[in-house]
């Protein structure tokens, strides 16, 4: 039978522990603890999620950020497969490879700036003349409020809100917005999103986690499946043309599993490696899976599902040991890979690309899930 239980602990501040009698062990559920505080006072806490199985994850309310996630081999041998930094002032600092939410538009709007009902907004400029991940003080940026979920069985669930004031970087209307993370006794780690504005306005989220199913070392033997068989078509500042092309036949082409690996180097010169936005089958109609990634030493599988029509492929360039970030030589790039999923970039700016204006009155909802698993998957 389970059984709840509450725990306050002095020592650290406030936590919330929730703990589970599932025979005679128990199980910590949740536990929240002050992760720092920003130069203008704000608090900013972490909050620990556990499942059934072992597995750990960590996010705390800067950028409602994953800074950790502990997963089994299929020895069962946990590593930490998201890059994070320990303190709050690494992220305060400028550690930009965080799995923090991308808003209030994820991925570009080429020119920073947009039309819509026939006036033009421009938004702040943080990638030469475009605008990259919300602008200069995006989502990643902001402090959230958490709240622990308490009535979800067989899950640790927090909850993260912020209201972006109508002007903020640039985009009208005041929009709400909640993230909420759920870790479940399937070692998978759910991502729900929601927000309202008061006004038209784009609306496009993405969680940019940098993930090493190794832990450490680079991921080009990372093997990858995309359900998608075209991307978005890029110019040379990766802005979207408004057109898209198939991947058979490129190094693009991930609808056969496929090492990071194996074709990469061909687009070190034009992209620095991966950095693409897959058009998915399921065009964004349903929660489906949408790619997988196993890492062959240790075994680890993990599956992406979205409702989302597209995803970024992108190879991090930051180097990865057991989570922690070190100065990469050059020969060392490429230790993570980005699963982002999302509408398409710049979609604001292409009218035949699904429609990221969300409107008053209307609510948008999203979800996106990592499942983890371990397996011995052949070679090829």
């Amino acid at each position: 039978m389970l059984k709840k239980k509450w725990r306050f602990d002095a020592c650290f501040g406030v936590f919330f522990l929730l703990t589970l009698q599932l025979g005679a062990v128990p199980i910590q559920r949740v536990e929240e603890r002050l992760f720092g505080r920003t130069p203008t006072g704000e608090d900013v806490q972490l909050y620990t999620l556990r499942n059934a199985h072992g597995m750990v994850a960590r996010v705390m309310g800067y950028g409602a950020t994953i800074t950790e996630l502990r997963v089994p081999d299929r020895d069962g041998r946990f590593a930490n497969v998201v890059l994070g930094a320990e303190s709050l002032e690494a992220y305060l600092g400028g550690f930009s490879a965080a799995a923090s939410v991308m808003g209030r538009v994820a991925n570009r709007i080429a020119n920073a700036r947009f039309t819509l009902d026939d006036r033009e907004f421009r938004v702040t400029a943080n990638a030469g003349q475009h605008q990259l991940h919300g602008g200069r003080n995006g989502f990643a940026r902001k402090v959230w409020r958490g709240e622990v979920l308490l009535a979800i069985p067989s899950a640790a669930a927090v909850r993260f809100s912020l209201s972006s004031p109508d002007g903020d970087e640039g985009f009208p209307g005041t929009l709400d917005v909640a993230v909420t993370y759920t870790l479940n006794d399937d070692n998978e780690l759910r991502i729900d999103y929601m927000a309202t504005s008061d006004k038209p306005t784009p609306v496009n989220f993405t969680n940019h986690a940098y993930f090493n199913l190794a832990g450490e070392g680079d991921v080009w033997d990372h093997r990858v499946w995309i359900d998608a068989d075209r991307i978005t078509s890029v110019d040379a500042e990766l802005i979207p043309t408004g057109e898209y092309a198939p991947v058979a036949g490129t190094p693009l082409d991930f609808t056969v599993p496929t090492a990071i690996g194996a074709r990469i180097e061909p687009l070190i010169p034009l992209t620095k490696g991966y950095d693409h936005n897959y058009v998915l089958r399921s065009g964004g109609q349903r929660f489906a899976l949408a790619a997988w990634c196993y890492e062959p030493h240790g075994g680890r599988l993990m599956h992406v599902y979205t409702d989302q029509p597209g995803m970024q492929l992108y190879t991090g360039k930051r180097y990865f040991r057991d989570g922690k970030p070190i100065k990469a030589a050059p020969e060392q790039k490429h230790n993570t890979v980005c699963f982002e999923t999302q509408h398409f970039p710049d979609a604001v700016n292409h009218p035949h690309f699904p429609s990221v204006i969300l409107r008053p009155g209307r609510t948008f909802r999203s979800a996106t899930a990592f499942r983890f698993s371990a397996a011995n998957l052949p070679a090829k």
